[in-house]
């Protein structure tokens, strides 16, 4: 059974800093687009950053210069570097494996306070 197991969520001060991990147990994770979305209270979700597995990234406007995703292969590991969080970026943040099936984790919980 294919499992994304997000973790790194946390509680953190405007401008503090976090690092969200996914770990994925897919086989040839390698042939995946890895991404995380999230989504606030009330709002829909939307497309944080993804990395394809060729290593191209893109970015949601509101979270470029700041938000940095990065991928492991030999980890089976998808990461989102955050800094300069501000109080917007609250959320249930989700890691996805796109690929032959798309694969979406539970989600972790980012708040940050002002």
């Amino acid at each position: 059974q294919v499992q994304l197991v997000e973790s790194g969520g946390g509680l953190v001060q405007a401008g503090g800093s976090l690092r969200l991990s996914c770990a994925a147990s897919v086989s040839f994770f390698t042939i995946y687009t890895m991404g995380w979305y999230r989504q606030a209270p009330g709002k829909q979700r939307e497309l944080v950053a993804r990395i394809t597995p060729s290593g191209q990234t893109n970015y949601a406007d509101s979270v470029k210069g700041r938000f940095t995703i990065s991928r492991d292969n030999a980890k089976n590991t998808v990461y989102l570097q955050m800094i300069s969080l501000k109080p917007e970026d609250t959320a249930v943040y989700y890691c996805t494996a796109t690929g032959p099936v798309d694969y979406w984790g539970q989600g972790t919980q980012v708040t940050v306070s002002s």
